[in-house]
């Protein structure tokens, strides 16, 4: 069930009725069985791996606390591991190492051929593992108590708003507030349908329309001359960003409605004055949980300079491995780890868009157009792809026009999104609204809809981090 789809506009509405006519201590009930139904909108079979994943963790965590030895809580934490990234392995990577493998023989001349595994990726199975794993770590380290409570933690790692594609929310943060009754709130309802039509603004008709000539580019890059392959770096550029920043809007804008407020995933991520802060400000609840479960783990900062770079260049390779079993995203980790080192010798002093110095609008535009560069490999199909888009970028041995075809339409409405992007600067649009008078309020959101029914793209594509 995608969130720009009329099975959503009727199932919100639904669960948020229901919500708040039931008892408190029935709805995680409701929530539960809305999560579960949410999620097998994709394919009924999905809701088996969500279950024992679940199940797994629950029972885990319980043994950890109960157990005072350090041995046995690790074995729990071991098992716990090895049952979530497991399922992770085999869904979402075994292909690809099979691929490999056989790869490997064919070029050695050996007569061995692995057959890939006939399997669907599970929507999502990536962010609830994750999801899940924190808790489990958490308990394994005395930073949180195991739940008793098995619906709630159904429910923590279920949650339909932010189930598919985060923000990747942890026990200490979401639970408590899942736990809570909350009481119907106007204020809570006008800013979730704010951050909802905002959302659904830019998935549809900034990210959707945006895609219709991203994909044009990508399936023939040589056809293209530069000027056409720049713009479809910058189309595709924001269009992930629409596209995902629209999901996060409208996830954390139907949980409002009902109370629960959900972390905030991005804050300007193309406003950012180097490489560093870009990573502060784009998908911040993956970027956080690597630095708690990873980058510290490994010893972060606190190290000598060689380990800290080669701890830096881990928790980018895996991020980029995260996002896809694929040897362009291995790369689009490691170089953004090279410009992130990079970024703290040479951007390091200017980090404020806001600063009204050439050296800080310079740092903007630099660390952007390296931003461009690497959605390259992060958009493309594979490798010989991303290497003939550079070629022909720089070459400019295409003849076709990509610019010439796009209406003004798209112009406009992305001007306007990077308009309403550098005037939320470290802000969010319900709560710039609520510094606004009733008539702007009504006005800004009269426009956004208007925009959404007129201009939006006519195909309901899938937002892109589900395939993550």
């Amino acid at each position: 069930m995608l969130f720009n789809t009329i099975q959503f506009v009727i199932f919100l509405p639904l669960v948020i009725v229901l919500y708040y006519l039931m008892p408190h201590k029935y709805r995680w009930i409701l929530l539960l069985a809305a999560s579960y139904i949410f999620y097998m909108f994709w394919d009924v079979r999905y809701i088996f791996l969500i279950v024992s994943s679940t199940l797994a963790d629950y029972l885990f965590a319980l043994q950890m606390e109960k157990h005072e030895t350090r041995g046995k809580r690790k074995l729990y934490l071991i098992l716990s591991l090895v049952v979530n990234l497991g399922l992770l392995f085999t869904f979402k990577y075994l292909n690809f190492f099979t691929t490999s493998l056989n790869g490997l023989f064919q070029a050695t001349d050996l007569a061995v051929s692995i057959s890939p595994l006939k399997v669907l990726l599970p929507v999502g199975i990536s962010f609830y593992t994750f999801q899940t794993l924190s808790y489990s770590i958490d308990v394994y380290y005395g930073r949180q108590k195991a739940e008793r409570h098995l619906g709630i933690f159904a429910l923590y790692v279920s949650f339909f708003p932010q189930l598919v594609a985060g923000p990747i929310e942890r026990f200490s943060r979401l639970a408590p507030q899942l736990k809570q009754n909350h009481p119907f709130k106007k204020e809570n309802l006008v800013a979730g349908l704010q951050l909802i039509v905002y959302g659904l603004f830019t998935k549809m008709v900034i990210a959707d329309n945006l895609a219709i000539f991203v994909d044009k580019i990508y399936e023939s890059p040589d056809a293209f001359n530069s000027l056409s392959l720049f713009t479809g770096m910058v189309f595709y550029a924001f269009q992930i960003y629409g596209d995902f920043f629209g999901y996060s809007l409208i996830a954390i804008g139907s949980a409002k409605i009902m109370g629960v407020n959900l972390i905030d995933n991005f804050q300007n991520p193309y406003l950012s004055a180097n490489i560093r802060e870009f990573w502060q400000r784009w998908h911040i609840s993956l970027i956080t949980w690597f630095r708690d479960y990873l980058y510290f783990p490994l010893g972060g900062s606190r190290v000598k300079k060689l380990r800290w770079a080669l701890n830096i260049a881990v928790v980018f390779v895996v991020s980029g491995f995260w996002h896809g079993a694929n040897y362009t995203f291995l790369i689009w980790g490691a170089l953004f780890a090279v410009f992130y080192l990079l970024s703290n010798r040479i951007f390091n002093s200017t980090q404020n868009f806001r600063k009204t110095s050439v050296k800080g609008l310079v740092s903007v535009i630099g660390t952007f157009i390296i931003v461009l560069f690497l959605w390259i490999f992060f958009r493309s199909p594979d490798l010989s792809t991303a290497v003939l888009f550079l070629k022909n970028l720089f070459s400019n041995s295409g003849t076709d026009q990509i610019y010439t075809i796009v209406p003004p339409v798209v112009w406009i409405m992305l001007s306007v999104f990077v308009i309403s992007d550098i005037l939320l600067y470290n802000n969010r649009i319900d709560k710039w609204l609520s510094a606004r008078s009733m008539p702007v309020r009504i006005l800004v959101m009269a426009f956004l809809a208007f925009c959404i029914i007129v201009f939006a793209a006519v195909d309901h594509t899938p937002f892109i981090y589900f395939q993550f």
